[in-house]
């Protein structure tokens, strides 16, 4: 069993967030935490992108608007900490809403893990190289784009930002925290 310090286990929560945070960035379209969760002269080796994670987050952020809805997650985090440098591997599950050529929706899961090198730099980690590997997918027509009324009175829906409800609650928290 390994043991633990309040440090590691503050490094190992700070590098958890750091993974969240690109998950609401990609879902989201939110290049600031998009950048948030990369060291400017990190690398990414994303399946058919590879090079500088600016690039890739530039990319994405094109091509991801014409896409519809997103959804990453997250799970089986582990953490190897080496002094400022870790080790980590979490596996993600993505689903995609996405149009063929033809208009029809469709929906890609995919399914695998970042493999990341992480770095801790005046007490913030943040990815330093990533390669995503690829375990599965999926296409499966969807029946109707996920249009907000195609949930019916499962209200709010998720939206990019700052149309989604979690930018009103930050900056609801950010207003509480600057009164006097």
């Amino acid at each position: 069993m390994t043991s633990y310090t309040l440090e590691t286990l503050l490094d190992r929560e700070a590098i958890r967030d750091c993974l969240f945070l690109y998950c609401r960035g990609i879902d989201r379209l939110d290049e600031k935490a998009l950048r948030a969760a990369y060291w400017p002269d990190a690398t990414d080796n994303h399946g058919a992108y590879k090079g500088t994670a600016s690039g890739f987050i530039d990319m994405a952020l094109v091509k991801l608007q014409q896409a519809g809805r997103m959804v990453h997650q997250i799970s089986n985090i582990l953490i190897e900490l080496h002094g400022n440098v870790a080790a980590v591997e979490s596996y993600f599950a993505a689903y995609q809403e996405e149009k063929d050529a033809n208009g029809q929706a469709f929906e890609t899961m995919l399914c695998g893990r970042y493999v990341d090198r992480f770095e801790k730099r005046n007490g913030e980690w943040r990815v330093a190289a990533r390669t995503v590997v690829y375990d599965w997918q999926r296409k499966t027509d969807l029946p109707n784009e996920l249009t907000p009324d195609s949930f019916g009175l499962r209200q709010p829906t998720g939206g990019r930002q700052p149309n989604d409800p979690i930018y009103a609650l930050l900056a609801s928290v950010q207003a509480q925290k600057e009164l006097p």
